[in-house]
């Protein structure tokens, strides 16, 4: 069985992808708001999503650590690799432009919720500084709420919270 997400409200649709062939087109009706809307067997032109892909497996290339989102009720378990410079975390929403965006149902979180800035200290060491977006319902490191304009240093390991979801930082490993 598949799923196939509806492009208006995010509500998924499954059907038996083995009575099709490849290449096929196929239409359906969102059972949630009615949309219809359809898709092509085997061809994707997106990128794959979290789901799809392996957590666990990480692009060792130009990323500055990573930030696993633990699963629960709303969403699966993310890993989402942070770049240097400025990285906006927030909901998944289609168009939306975010760096580091998360796929969930969780109403608490918004589209631009924190941000995480990666940059290098005096000595060349990577460095993590969490500030809020501003939220509706804050940024939390250690069960303490962020303020407007207040920023902290994460360390590896370092767990926060926005919403209902709890992230955890992974800093990158650096050969001394």
């Amino acid at each position: 069985m598949k799923r196939v997400r509806c492009p208006k409200c995010d509500n998924y649709t499954t059907f038996d992808e083995t009575r099709y062939q490849e290449g096929q087109s196929l239409f359906f009706q969102c059972h949630n708001c009615g949309k219809e809307f359809g898709i092509r067997i085997g061809v994707s032109k997106l990128h794959n999503r979290q789901k799809e892909t392996n957590p666990d497996e990480l692009d060792e290339n130009d990323h500055c650590g990573t930030l696993t989102v633990i699963e629960n009720v709303f969403h699966y378990k993310q890993v989402l690799p942070l770049r240097m410079g400025r990285n906006v975390i927030g909901r998944y929403m289609k168009g939306s432009g975010i760096n580091c965006p998360i796929e969930t149902n969780d109403p608490s979180i918004d589209m631009n919720h924190c941000a995480i800035e990666v940059s290098r200290d005096k000595r060349g060491r990577l460095k993590y500084v969490l500030s809020d977006g501003p939220s509706y319902t804050g940024t939390f490191v250690d069960n303490e709420i962020l303020g407007d304009r207040e920023r902290r240093v994460l360390e590896d390991g370092s767990l926060f919270t926005i919403g209902a979801t709890s992230i955890i930082l992974r800093t990158q490993n650096e050969k001394d």
